[in-house]
């Protein structure tokens, strides 16, 4: 045992392939998360959505249906190039060769029997046409020619080469130029090796067993298997590919084959074991695929040894191909064999379907997603503030983008400084009094009994904020349209990332604000930021306005103190109202009663001192007269943003409503077109999306 395995290969130094690259920089998720979420807010599952991700890919990185294409190509390519006709062909010409030389030696041979010779030349003139037949005609032959008795004689070798390589990889090459005593060991080798796995088939074989045959034989294993299941795994999946490529072939080459396979090495009893090994593999291994076939029609002959690696090649193609679809149950990419990808499909391939493995670890383990008690995925509400902060920094973009203006010095949406100072309470959006607060933080490390001189640090207490003439808080409520034409029409997802973009604003930047979201469709509702980014597409006829008010009104009376700003997104007139019995009533055409008591509750909410803006999306001239009327009654604004546009449109006339502009002052226009003032809110180190948290 203390020389077992002596015949391994020496350690050297490669590539690192132990896993994922210890010192490469953490999966970036921001391009993930982005694509899951809108497919999220589009209606599909955060299973689906991350599923989908993964097949995709990303703008740098192959996706699992990229891979899965490079796949089926390399299969293509390894069908049309190759047929199973090389073995034959080398046999046909090695057989011409040394006919060709005999014929020449006979004539040469002037000392020769004119009658042997005619009987000779008689006999070459009448070989068979089959290779087979002429081999088993010509084994007793006594050859005149010396060259043509050794092409005659690498005809017996090659047969028992590629028999070999069939069954044990690089045999072909291993037993080139092979001596009497190398055949004889192989022959061995293949003898002992069935004796070890009829005990095996027994139960009877031990550890020492395979230690014992692995030192006879290992050097014939280059793979190294570690147990005799090992080496079963990898003989069996061999000898399958070759049993494969066997049932490709048409019948007159598999009796050419079996014909010629008694010649090989001149040595019966060796073809004896071959069957026997064949019998054994089956029987341990009958779950691969020992009947499969395929269609080869190229111009590259194989041998019969390339061409069972053609078809573990094929094999391992097959099983790649089904780990990359994830189409069953309880896929995971970790399925993936990364090993087998790279050996295929190159280095490149193996990093990124290692990447997509990390992928899918960072977005289940790293807080992205979770499941629910229902056991599906869900967004987390850490990846629903990366989501949201995303999207507010696309909103930042467009807004500065079309402002074209500098980085102002203030932040924050507070008035002018009046020159005092106070504490820093949670929420504030005032800038720090830099230095009362350094202040602070100094005469405090001195009362603590330190010095100033051995540093000082900063706490929350010690923070001081400059005083603003205006410091208004506002109650923020943004109604979105939830009836089956925004999803019908492609709004869908785009008032979602508008609802989730003011939602992470005020929540990370003006926490002192109240937000409630409203869907509205046939009935209205109040929504969390998570339920409406979730929600389905509504089918369901209907459009109440008057309902969505009621509860945008409720909110405002709750905060009495604070700024109301109504901002409505919708793609239709109103076509139904809540009764005084709580029933929803519908018709279209609106009805006129619809149509009053929407416009009464949008007048309760102007006496409520609400600033309104409606976001009109779509053409419609009736729709567009419609709140046009609605607006000027409530001295409100009417904004008509393209779809990519609806975030910005919304944020920025909350940013204006909050802070008592009206007009143009920081709003958007009827084709929404920003208005300025608003340049240090998104310009610079200093944007308010910047930080959040």
């Amino acid at each position: 045992m203390a020389d077992r395995w002596s015949r391994r290969r020496a350690a050297s130094y490669g590539r690192y392939d132990g896993g994922a690259d210890p010192l490469a920089p953490p999966v970036d998720l921001a391009e993930a998360l982005d694509a899951i979420g809108e497919d999220v807010m589009a209606g599909a599952s955060p299973e689906r959505a991350m599923r989908e991700f993964l097949r995709r890919g990303g703008r740098d990185q192959q996706g699992l249906d990229d891979l899965a294409r490079q796949v089926a190509e390399k299969r293509r390519e390894l069908l049309s190039r190759h047929n199973l006709d090389g073995t034959m062909q080398e046999v046909r010409e090695l057989l011409d060769r040394a006919v060709l030389e005999e014929r020449k030696q006979l004539a040469r041979d002037a000392m020769m029997d004119d009658a042997d010779r005619a009987f000779r030349e008689m006999q070459l003139e009448g070989l068979p046409p089959s290779p087979a037949a002429a081999v088993s005609e010509l084994s007793s032959y006594d050859w005149q020619s010396r060259e043509a008795r050794e092409a005659f004689e690498q005809i017996k070798d090659l047969l028992g080469r590629e028999m070999l390589d069939q069954r044990f990889a690089g045999m072909k090459q291993a037993l080139e130029n092979a001596t009497d005593e190398d055949r004889a060991a192989v022959a061995a080798m293949v003898s002992d090796l069935n004796d070890l796995l009829d005990k095996h088939r027994r139960g009877e074989d031990t550890e020492q067993d395979f230690a014992d045959f692995m030192d006879e034989h290992g050097q014939h294993f280059p793979e190294d298997p570690q147990s005799v299941e090992e080496l079963l795994d990898s003989l069996a999946q061999r000898a399958a590919a070759a049993q494969r490529m066997r049932n490709s072939m048409t019948q007159e080459q598999r009796d050419e084959l079996d014909a010629l396979a008694a010649q090989a090495f001149g040595s019966p009893e060796l073809m004896d074991q071959l069957g026997r090994l064949d019998g054994n593999l089956q029987a341990l291994r009958p779950g691969e695929d020992w009947g499969g076939s395929e269609r080869m029609d190229g111009q590259e002959g194989l041998g019969l040894g390339d061409g069972t690696g053609a078809f573990q090649d094929l094999a391992d193609l097959d099983a790649l191909s089904e780990q990359l679809s994830q189409s069953y149950g309880g896929a995971r990419m970790d399925d993936l064999d990364l090993e087998l990808l790279a050996k295929q499909l190159g280095d490149a391939a193996g990093v990124d379907a290692r990447t997509l493995q990390q992928l899918e670890h960072a977005l289940r383990d790293s807080g992205t997603l979770q499941r629910g008690s229902d056991g599906q995925l869900r967004l987390t509400p850490k990846a629903m503030r990366q989501l949201g902060r995303s999207l507010l920094r696309d909103v930042a973009q467009r807004i500065s983008g079309r402002q074209g203006q500098r980085d102002l010095d203030r932040a924050g949406a507070s008035g002018e400084r009046s020159g005092a100072t106070r504490s820093w309470a949670f929420g504030d959006t005032e800038p720090w009094d830099v230095t009362r607060t350094v202040t602070n933080a100094v005469l405090r490390t001195v009362s603590e009994g330190g010095s100033a001189a051995d540093g000082v640090r900063l706490t929350i207490d010690d923070v001081e904020v400059q005083e603003t003439e205006a410091r208004t808080q506002a109650c923020v409520a943004l109604l979105v349209d939830t009836s089956f034409s925004m999803a019908m029409d492609g709004r869908w997802v785009p008032m979602k990332r508008t609802a989730l973009a003011l939602h992470t604003l005020i929540r990370s930047r003006f926490r002192g604000d109240h937000l409630q979201l409203i869907g509205f469709g046939r009935s209205a509702q109040v929504m969390e930021i998570e339920e409406l980014t979730a929600l389905d597409a509504m089918w369901d006829k209907g459009t109440n306005l008057h309902h969505a008010l009621l509860l945008a009104n409720r909110h405002f009376r709750k905060h009495p103190n604070a700024q109301p700003v109504l901002l409505i997104v919708t793609d239709g007139e109103p076509t139904s109202h809540l009764e005084t019995s709580g029933e929803v009533y519908f018709s279209y055409p609106p009805h006129p009663l619809t149509v009053a008591y929407a416009v009464r509750e949008l007048d309760n909410a102007m006496r409520l001192g609400a600033q309104t803006t409606f976001f009109r999306l779509g053409e419609d001239p009736g729709l567009a007269r419609f709140i046009e009327q609605m607006a000027q009654r409530v001295d409100g604004r009417v904004v008509a943003p393209e779809l990519d546009d609806l975030g910005a449109a919304v944020v920025g006339s909350y940013l204006g409503d909050r802070s008592g502009r009206s007009g143009g002052d920081g709003g958007w226009d009827e084709g929404g077109a920003r208005g300025g003032g608003y340049g240090g809110l998104f310009g610079g180190g200093r944007g308010w999306w910047v930080g959040g948290d």
